[in-house]
């Protein structure tokens, strides 16, 4: 069975159904794969801050602020180790501060804070004399220890408190528990059942993982010496309320565009493809019946999201008028659409 992007489109008019599961067969998921970005923790190097941190406790007797921050300096992994202990995002950690210390910890703060020290994971910290940074570590780091001392304080009906967790739930009682015998591994598959296995990781190189089509589009284009404008996230292009991906030759006149969607669960696609359906109209508006766009739209994809929704692939290979291209079938990208007018030679 060809592709949709192979034959006229009245064909695939005709036999709609068939070119939905043509393209369904082609798509590719990545989410048993996740790219490791730059500053990637590795098991063994968090395992070395624990025990930095253990030590530096005396296996969490003396969870002092002063402890815990003289092992912070020495050995900065183990600012993160602390946070992993609590539960919670840098950002949720800066708020905490904040609230408790009167210091203001900003989120973009805490994030620059832990990004240096991913990069960097032992290279020792260097006190900057109650520079700004000093200031909000250490205001991050007692916020850490108060609550870690407290735990959960009241157990409310209907709540589940951040830290009514295996490790925190009797304040350091718990830690030192766990910390001498080791977790219970039905607690610790619980734990991980509420927080999704490398879920942080995730959403922190969400951007990466759409790099990935993103990349493989601008490696097509650029071997076949096609001029393109590679849009920025966010940015604004005038023409268009929200840019898309790829714009050939440019946006002063734009002939062709593409959008890399990459979705890996029904509501996300189904975003994306009201998102290329948009373009689409773009392109019409201004037009009569029966006339062509201003602009070939082609859309790129990857992802189980896409295929789970026929009705929503329906809507995409209509509005692209059978430009759907998958990582599969990139190879085709310029000899089957408008992009082989623009190839150098």
């Amino acid at each position: 069975m060809p592709f949709p992007f192979e034959v006229p489109f009245e064909e695939v008019q005709s036999d709609l159904e068939s070119y939905i599961d043509a393209t369904f067969d082609s798509l590719e998921s990545a989410f048993l794969t996740m790219p490791r970005g730059e500053g990637f923790i590795e098991y063994p190097t968090f395992e070395e801050g624990y025990e930095a941190l253990k030590r530096a406790t005396r296996n969490f007797q003396d969870l002092s602020p002063e402890s815990v921050t003289a092992a912070v300096y020495d050995a900065p992994i183990v600012f993160i180790v602390l946070r992993t202990i609590l539960g919670f995002t840098p950002p949720e950690w800066a708020y905490v501060t904040t609230q408790r210390t009167g210091r203001e910890v900003t989120q973009g703060a805490a994030r620059a804070i832990e990004r240096k020290i991913r990069i960097n994971p032992f290279e020792p910290l260097c006190a900057a004399n109650h520079g700004i940074t000093d200031i909000r570590i250490q205001a991050m780091v007692r916020a850490a220890c108060e609550l870690l001392h407290e735990g959960p304080r009241e157990n409310i009906a209907g709540v589940l408190h951040r830290l009514d967790k295996a490790d925190t739930r009797q304040g350091l009682n718990s830690l030192q528990s766990l910390a001498g015998l080791g977790v219970p591994y039905p607690m610790l598959l619980y734990e991980r059942f509420l927080g999704r296995p490398f879920a942080a990781h995730r959403d922190s190189v969400s951007g990466l993982i759409g790099d990935v089509l993103e990349a493989a589009i601008e490696d097509v284009l650029s071997r076949g010496g096609i001029s393109f404008r590679k849009t920025k996230r966010a940015e604004r292009v005038i023409g268009f309320d929200q840019a898309p991906d790829f714009i050939i030759p440019d946006e002063f006149n734009p002939r062709i565009v593409i959008e890399a969607k990459i979705a890996e669960d029904d509501g996300t696609a189904r975003d994306k493809v009201t998102r290329v359906q948009h373009l689409s109209e773009l392109g019409m508006q201004g037009r009569r019946t029966g006339e062509a766009p201003k602009y070939e739209v082609i859309a790129c994809i990857a992802g189980r999201g896409f295929g789970i929704r026929r009705e929503d692939m329906k809507k995409l290979i209509l509005s692209t008028r059978g430009k759907v291209f998958t990582l599969g079938s990139l190879d085709r990208l310029i000899e089957c659409t408008g992009l082989k007018e623009y190839t150098a030679g």
